[in-house]
């Protein structure tokens, strides 16, 4: 038997893992339903490896790149990729950001146009990342949930896991040296006159801003730069600043009704990378930072690979095609 602490992202996609190599597993979680108290549930739900290089390090590519295939197994998948844009004054940042990436096309005014019509006559230049994707956060978990319990997987709610666990996936819970919080904002607009198919990041020196389209008119925007170990709401300043950005990305959004808004502490070490870490005989995942939905396939897939070496990830691809 393995068990599990943590029923969130991490945890969720570990216990799916292992179910499906054969193992009987359990799932711990001190909150009343899997997944409501991750904070993931807050998260851009962008499977964007080529894009998060711009800062992020060469293993977000690697790991990453698996991601779209692994999710597509489990829930609904959007693949239209990501138009980043800018505005004129900015141009410079769209050639900075075309130099710290790779896997991309320039796309000029008329082939923005014909991507989002919503954007016609809005921006001269653009940059397109073909490749990519995005799903919807929460409805991620909630078939995540679903499939792990198809597989038999146990989740006990409501209480704290036992003493010592096989693998701990409890994000900034974890008695883990070096692990800081890093604050993560976001809105969700509805603003069913504005019709957007795909990830946009707007580039911008002060607020660089993503939006994520969602169904029946929803949009998700947040902030792809914020260092903050702050656990409060989101503030007056950082809500009106996304607001202004995604004006400036869409007039239209301006009429957008504000749904919600969140903001939460994702766990990150100093490199913002994740890590698999043994103590006390105990396996931690930990450290996905804000590229939890990008990196949490490639990172449970090691984390069963660690526990189960008798069943290699290349053999598990195998079975999972066979």
């Amino acid at each position: 038997m393995i068990t599990i602490a943590g029923a969130g992202l991490a945890g969720l996609a570990c216990a799916y893992e292992l179910a499906q190599r054969g193992a009987a597993v359990t799932l711990y979680e001190r909150g009343d339903t899997p997944g409501d108290s991750s904070v993931a549930r807050y998260a851009g739900g962008m499977l964007a490896p080529w894009c998060e290089r711009e800062s992020a390090e060469e293993e977000v590519i690697t790991l990453g790149s698996r991601a779209v295939d692994w999710w597509e197994a489990v829930t609904t998948v959007h693949r239209r990729g990501t138009l980043v844009v800018a505005p004129s004054r900015d141009r410079a940042e769209l050639t900075r950001f075309a130099r710290r990436t790779s896997n991309h096309r320039a796309v000029a005014g008329a082939a923005i146009a014909e991507l989002e019509p919503a954007l016609a006559g809005r921006f001269a230049q653009g940059l397109l990342f073909e490749q990519e994707a995005h799903l919807d956060p929460r409805r991620a978990l909630r078939d995540l949930v679903d499939k792990v319990r198809a597989l038999g997987v146990e989740i006990r709610c409501g209480g704290p896991a036992p003493a010592r666990v096989t693998l701990d996936c409890t994000g900034m819970a974890a008695p883990l040296p070096g692990l800081r919080p890093v604050r993560g904002e976001m809105a969700i607009l509805h603003c069913p006159q504005v019709e957007i198919r795909r990830t946009l990041r707007l580039l911008h020196p002060r607020m660089p801003l993503y939006l994520v389209p969602r169904v029946e008119g929803l949009f998700m925007i947040g902030a792809t730069m914020i260092e903050s170990s702050s656990d409060r709401p989101v503030t007056l300043r950082s809500l009106a600043e996304l607001l202004n950005a995604a004006y400036t990305l869409h007039p239209g959004l301006g009429e957008a009704s504000v749904v919600e808004t969140g903001a939460g502490l994702r766990p990150a070490f100093a490199d913002n990378l994740p890590r698999l870490t043994e103590q006390d005989g105990t396996l931690y995942l930990n450290g996905l930072y804000r590229h939890g939905f990008l990196l949490a396939p490639a990172m449970a897939q090691q984390a069963a690979d660690r526990l189960l070496p008798e069943t290699s990830d290349e053999d598990h691809r195998e079975c999972q095609t066979a």
